[in-house]
């Protein structure tokens, strides 16, 4: 791995409020893999933005008669909040409708029209007498003609994320009436050229998921076709060598900003920002839905500009999220968004429970209140939060909160202390492997091996071993507390304090013998709280009345 890193993930779409589908694929593995690699000195930064532009935020402002300039940035305050609220992090966060994504956009463009990537073609669109409109994208549902699936969008499916070439049984998502077919002329991007390239790029990026490269490589053996690059709307960036009120497609310019707005993070810095973009690793994190994109249009475009701007090295992509087995949908207000969330629990709850269920493949997976409160009672409280607070309770209370010198190390401690080395060791091959829930278990493996170890060990009887024996579980406690600060870093940081050390946890790793004898621990109190039944019953019955 490089010493530089540069992380993305899938830009949040300005059009209404983060629920907790989007926190497990992409924000979350993104937060908590940016953590962990600057906790090992690794110059990593995490740069999002948000993606103003598109016909679904274009038909909202109208539907809500509001300027979808206004509309964007509201929905974008909101999306920070949500973020905070949950620890996520960014090192920048700028916006797709910034100036300097609209110049780089418009940089590509023209660099991709003057290799020859480019061209004109007039094609026949649906167009709403009633409406008076062309209808790009989402202003057209109807059938999808690859799962049958109604209500789809005709540039996305969102039940088998296949792009539609032809949807059926159209109509207009304004009015509902059925469109006609009328002439237009627009861009096009000539993705069908760069079969071979993408191929080739494929078969040699050994760090991509294998599972997801198989899926995509099926699609470049059935034929790329060409990219309609430009929509007849007038909110988005406006195409430089026209006069047209066309503007880009939104897929032509969100994934720009992963450049943009790195470039103007690291300028900002006194950084050459497209030398750093060359010399990192480059992550993007995506749900499976958009796998399209990144594997195939992002990685052309880059191609077509002659790699000014590498390709990138990982894709961690990840499966939906459900909710009792059923896919999460705001239009049919079945799911959780992070407000609702926070209003019962702390965020480190569900940063626990996501990460844990959350497998490194494009398998989906289920959030379910009664496991949520299982995992979260048995693990992080049972396992974790016991271990910790019993070790704590004991030196206050026959310690006097001084951390004891240990006299001599019997095979129990020494293969303690051998344990938390490995796992140490385990815990960082995961991590690099971007199986972050598998990260997690290593520390509830070691958790649980130290609450074993100190119920055999017994220190509040045993006065010949017990003073070693609290003296390596203080510093297990401290250890344990640098392996979660990735995860859940308000645990961490709560841990910290009560160890009284003055350092900050992240910038800890890999440390052993951190508390030293004689060290003061301040006194301590219960972690976290148990979830009740009560409160469960409570989850169920508002998502089952909606």
């Amino acid at each position: 791995m490089r010493n530089k890193v540069i992380i993305t993930s899938a830009l949040p779409y300005s059009n209404g409020e983060i629920h907790i589908g989007h926190i497990s694929s992409t924000y979350l593995p993104a937060d908590v893999t940016t953590r962990f690699l600057k906790q090992r000195g690794i110059e990593a930064y995490y740069i999002c933005a948000s993606d103003d532009f598109g016909t679904p935020i274009l038909i909202k402002s109208e539907q809500e008669n509001k300027n979808p300039r206004k509309y964007v940035e509201y929905w974008g305050k909101q999306h920070i909040d949500d973020f905070k609220s949950l620890d996520i992090e960014f090192d920048f966060f700028y916006s797709t409708s910034s100036k300097e994504n609209e110049k780089f956009v418009q940089y590509v463009f023209t660099k991709l029209y003057d290799q020859g990537y480019i061209y004109k073609s007039k094609i026949i669109q649906f167009y709403c007498n009633k409406d008076k409109k062309f209808l790009p994208d989402r202003y057209v549902i109807g059938e999808c003609p690859h799962c049958k699936a109604n209500d789809q969008y005709s540039d996305l499916c969102e039940q088998c994320g296949r792009i539609p070439k032809k949807i059926n049984n159209p109509k207009c998502s304004l009015c509902g009436e059925i469109p006609i077919k009328k002439e237009t002329e627009h861009y096009f991007f000539k993705l069908s050229k760069f079969s071979s390239k993408l191929s080739t790029w494929l078969k040699t990026n050994t760090k991509l998921q294998v599972d997801v490269k198989k899926y995509v490589q099926n699609w470049i053996k059935n034929g790329l076709i060409d990219w309609d690059i430009t929509r007849d709307i007038t909110w988005g960036i406006p195409i430089p060598i026209t006069n047209s009120e066309q503007v880009f497609y939104g897929w032509f310019d969100n994934h720009l900003a992963y450049i943009s707005s790195s470039i103007k993070f690291l300028d900002k810095k006194g950084v050459d920002g497209r030398k750093f973009w060359n010399s990192a690793d480059i992550y993007h994190f995506i749900g499976k839905d958009i796998i399209y994109h990144h594997y195939l249009f992002l990685p052309a475009i880059r191609l077509g500009i002659n790699e000014e701007y590498k390709l990138p090295d990982y894709i961690p992509t990840r499966g939906h999220l459900k909710l009792h087995n059923k896919k999460l949908s705001k239009s049919r207000n079945w799911y959780i968004s992070i407000k609702q969330f926070l209003d019962d629990y702390p965020s480190d709850y569900l940063r626990f429970y996501l990460t844990l269920i959350t497998q490194y493949s494009q398998d989906d997976l289920n959030f379910n209140w009664e496991e949520f409160a299982t995992v979260i009672n048995s693990e992080l409280i049972g396992n974790i939060g016991n271990f910790i607070h019993r070790v704590l309770k004991l030196t206050n209370n026959k310690y006097h909160g001084k951390t004891p010198t240990p006299t001599r190390f019997d095979d129990d401690d020494n293969e303690t202390i051998h344990k938390i080395k490995q796992i140490s060791k385990k815990l960082e091959m995961v991590m690099m492997q971007n199986n972050l829930d598998k990260g997690l278990k290593c520390i509830l493996q070691i958790s649980a091996w130290l609450n074993q170890y100190f119920q055999h060990k017994e220190p509040w009887k045993s006065e010949s071993n017990s003073d070693s024996c609290v003296f390596i579980s203080l510093n297990a406690i401290a250890n344990i507390s640098i392996m979660l600060y990735p995860f859940l870093p308000t645990t961490a940081k709560i841990i910290w304090k009560q160890l009284n050390i003055s350092e900050s946890v992240k910038e800890k790793y890999n440390k052993m013998d951190i508390i030293s004898p004689g060290h003061d621990i301040k006194k301590p109190f219960p972690l976290f709280t148990k979830i009740e039944k009560k409160q469960i019953e409570k989850n169920i019955s508002q998502i089952k009345s909606n």
